[in-house]
């Protein structure tokens, strides 16, 4: 739930158009507000329009050692086309190779202790040191994928990392999100014309077939409830 402290701010932004809204929390927040971006098809609509109107949010991304080809593609593409840096946050070393060592490269697919730990070390740690500091988190979530995000207000609290959240294109549907990136000329992660709908980490991701829900792509070997990384999980 929004704390009291943010309702006038939750009013103003539900009357603005995605980038003027990004302008008013960069201006409330100066230097506080940060956008992570894993280079899907919602976040590079993000990041264009950050960079395309030189918004000053700083974007980062989740390097978690294990990413498609394409991926990496689409982040140096993004960086020629805007003249960006985007900045990257590791995994810690020092836990990766404990759990490495004791686990083995692919224990993910063993049990949902395994998955939820490698996602802890590759995602969550990483994030919570990106986070460290700022004021608000700006995402490409959709209520689109998943129905949990149904009804989600575009501006939260998010009490597990105490931030803000802000979700510019929440209503978009997957419609608009196709349109706007090729008519803008956005590059974007060709994987997605592959049947890929959420990318992650390469072993944890597929193309959904024909019927299946948007997240059917991700950790497909487990149950629906659990497929979760953590990383926009609420305590």
């Amino acid at each position: 739930m929004l704390p009291d402290r943010y309702s006038t701010l939750s009013q103003d932004m539900a009357q603005l158009e995605s980038i003027d809204a990004l302008k008013k929390l960069a201006a409330q927040y100066p230097g506080k507000v940060i956008f992570s971006t894993s280079f899907s098809w919602e976040d590079q609509i993000i990041a264009h329009f950050i960079l395309s109107e030189k918004i000053p949010v700083k974007i980062f991304t989740l390097d978690t050692g294990r990413l498609f080809e394409e991926t990496y593609y689409v982040w140096s593409r993004t960086n020629e086309q805007y003249n960006a840096s985007i900045e990257a946050y590791y995994p810690d070393k020092n836990l990766l190779e404990e759990f490495l060592t004791s686990k083995g490269p692919n224990s993910f697919y063993q049990s949902l202790e395994n998955r939820k730990g490698c996602c802890y070390i590759r995602k969550v740690e990483p994030l919570q040191r990106a986070l460290d500091g700022n004021e608000v988190w700006v995402t490409g979530l959709r209520a689109e994928h998943s129905p949990e995000r149904t009804g989600l207000p575009q501006l939260e609290w998010d009490e597990t990392n105490h931030i803000l959240k802000y979700h510019p294109i929440l209503n978009w549907t997957t419609e608009d999100v196709k349109n706007f990136v090729h008519e803008n000329g956005i590059p974007y992660n060709t994987l997605h014309d592959k049947g890929f709908i959420s990318i992650g980490c390469a072993p944890c991701t597929r193309a959904i077939r024909e019927g299946e829900d948007f997240r059917a792509g991700r950790w497909w070997w487990e149950n629906r409830e659990t497929k979760e990384c953590g990383l926009h999980s609420h305590s």
